[in-house]
Parts: structure tokens; sequence; C-alpha cells
């Protein structure tokens, strides 16, 4: 059941871009997101160095340090257009869907971004939204999933933590953190079947490094996991929060991420039959609980000042007809 209330709009308000300078990123976001990017790359090299050193020893340790150590310096961007490309992500015409279009304009206008994100559709009836790139390069998706299921003011709620991320400089972290966990399913599934390959080599010759190894590598994703949770906390808080400051409507997001935990739990039910509908574990999830978002949210009803958005129906005109596959792994090793 999505939370009840009425929208706050009759309440006067300051206008949305001052009060959104009050929550403009500074210093501390800058540090943190360079703490969370060192934080990874520190947790890449133990992964790493623990499996080359059972592999091949101290050589082996030295050269995942130096390859770490490498990609720590360069920080290598990875390309928008690839990330989209995943996705088959396709632009949205102005024309195809005005009101999207205004709202990602208006928030990006009330967020101080120096460029708008250009706008992506995603052919999936996964409930999602992603943003990628930085500056020139950024955008924004939307899959078709969310554009039938959120309501307008859920929608410009979405939209707004997306583009707080955009304002927050978070998309180089959540694609350095994104790229290190499919590394590390990767990884998991070499240990899987290298494990599978050598059991009789280490039986027959009384050796468990070779299973060492392999333990090592499937053990990978839980460990990426704990350090995705780590550093997905505070930024997606922060998100929320900004988000809340951009629209003048803390509660529109919290009940979008009340749809949108539900959603998600009955998509997984679909694909996984017999799937468990209780809650995840907390330590395996990337995301911060959906009841303590939501709760910090509607904490910020009295405290958020920003000029609401404009209360006329935003539902979103999808010219694209409806996406009816199920989400399945696709050749690109992502769900959508």
């Amino acid at each position: 059941m999505r939370p009840t209330g009425t929208h706050p709009a009759a309440r006067p308000r300051p206008d949305g871009r001052r009060v959104a300078a009050a929550y403009a990123p500074g210093r501390r976001h800058r540090v943190r997101n360079l703490a969370q990017e060192l934080l990874l790359f520190v947790g890449l090299a133990g992964v790493l160095g623990a499996a080359a050193w059972l592999l091949a020893g101290t050589a082996g340790l030295v050269w995942a340090v130096f390859v770490v150590v490498v990609l720590a310096t360069l920080r290598p961007r990875v390309p928008t257009a690839w990330v989209l490309s995943l996705y088959a992500a396709q632009p949205v015409p102005r024309a195809a869907a005005p009101r999207l279009h205004e709202l990602v304009d208006v928030l990006s206008e009330r967020a101080q971004l120096d460029r708008r994100p250009t706008v992506f559709y995603v052919a999936s009836p996964q409930v999602n939204a992603f943003v990628v790139g930085r500056g020139d390069e950024s955008a924004l998706a939307v899959t078709d999933g969310l554009l039938r299921l959120l309501d307008g003011r859920e929608l410009a709620a979405v939209v707004a933590h997306e583009v707080s991320h955009l304002r927050h400089g978070d998309t180089a972290v959540m694609s350095l953190s994104d790229l290190v966990g499919r590394l590390a399913q990767w990884m998991s599934w070499v240990g899987l079947w290298s494990g599978l390959v050598t059991l009789p080599l280490a039986v027959s010759r009384n050796s468990l490094v070779p299973l060492l190894v392999s333990l090592v590598l499937v053990a990978v994703p839980m460990v990426v996991t704990l350090m995705q949770l780590a550093v997905s906390r505070s930024r997606e808080y922060d998100a929320d929060l900004d988000a809340a400051s951009l629209t003048g409507d803390p509660e529109g997001l919290a009940r979008a991420l009340v749809v949108l935990e539900h959603a998600d739990g009955r998509i997984w039910e679909r694909i996984l039959v017999g799937r468990s509908a209780g809650p995840d574990p907390l330590l395996l999830r990337t995301h911060p609980p959906t009841d303590e978002r939501v709760r910090r949210l509607i904490a910020l009803e009295t405290d958020v000042t920003a000029q609401p958005l404009p209360t006329t129906p935003y539902r979103v005109i999808v010219i694209y007809p409806p996406a009816t596959d199920s989400p399945r792994l696709r050749r690109t090793g992502i769900w959508w």
C-alpha cells in the first residue's frame, strides 16, 4: 500500500532553486566519493591479491597490487554510450514525452547542473531508473516498467533522486562499484569451474591450494557486496535528501520507494518460482533498507522548503509498445 497524505503544494514555500543551493554538493561530497573509490580499490586489491598469492605466491601478489594501483591512478571512465548500449537504450525525443523532458529541465535547473542529462528509454518491464556519465556525456535512463507504474508525483521524485546523483558527482563511484561487482561475478564463476576441474587433482596430490584459490574466488561476490553496501548507504541517503529539496515533496519519494520495493519483489517472484517473499538479508543488500529511507523522508516533511513541482498530471506519454518480456540475463551479463 502506498503511503497516503496530501500533496504539500498548498503551503507557501520559497523558490526551489534558492533552497536547492543550500544542499549544493561541496567538499564533503568530493571527499566522500574519493574515499569510497579508494575503499573499492583497496577491497579489489585485497581480493585479487589473496587469489594471486595463493595461485602464484609473492609474484602473483605483486602483480595484482600493481594492476590495481594502475587502475586507481588512471581512474578510467566508463563510456556513457557503452553503458547505454548494454541496455539497448534509445534516446527519447522531446515530442514523444514532453512532460518527462519538462520535468528533467526543471530539476536540472534547480540542481544547477551545467548541462541537463539526455533522456533515454529502456524497453524493459523492470522498474528502474539510472544515471551515467558526467557533464556533456551525462544521461538519464528510465525503463518502460517505471514509466507505466509510477504516477506523476512518484516519477518526479525518482527523477529528482537520479538528478541528485549527477549533482553530487556520484556517477564515477557508482560506475566503479558496478564494474567491480561484474568483475567479482566473473571471478566467482572462474573459481567455481576451476574448483570442479581441480578437485580430482587436489585429492590425488593431497594439496588444498587449488581448492583454497577456488573458495576465495567463489567468496568474492559476498565480499564485494559488503563493500558496495558500505559505499552506498550514505550516498543514497544524501540523494534522497537532495531529491526532497528539489521537489519540495519528501512524501512523494517515500511513496515511490514503497512502490518500487513491491514491484521489485513481484518481478523476482515471477522469475524465481517459489522465491521467499520475506525481506532480503540486511548484509546482502547494496541499497539502504526502504523502511529506513521512508522514515527519514517522512521526518523531513516539516523541514524541507523547496518549491513543489507543478501539480498538473505528470503522466508520461509512452510511444513505445509495452515491454512484456520478463527481465532476463542478457548476453551483456545484466538483467533487464
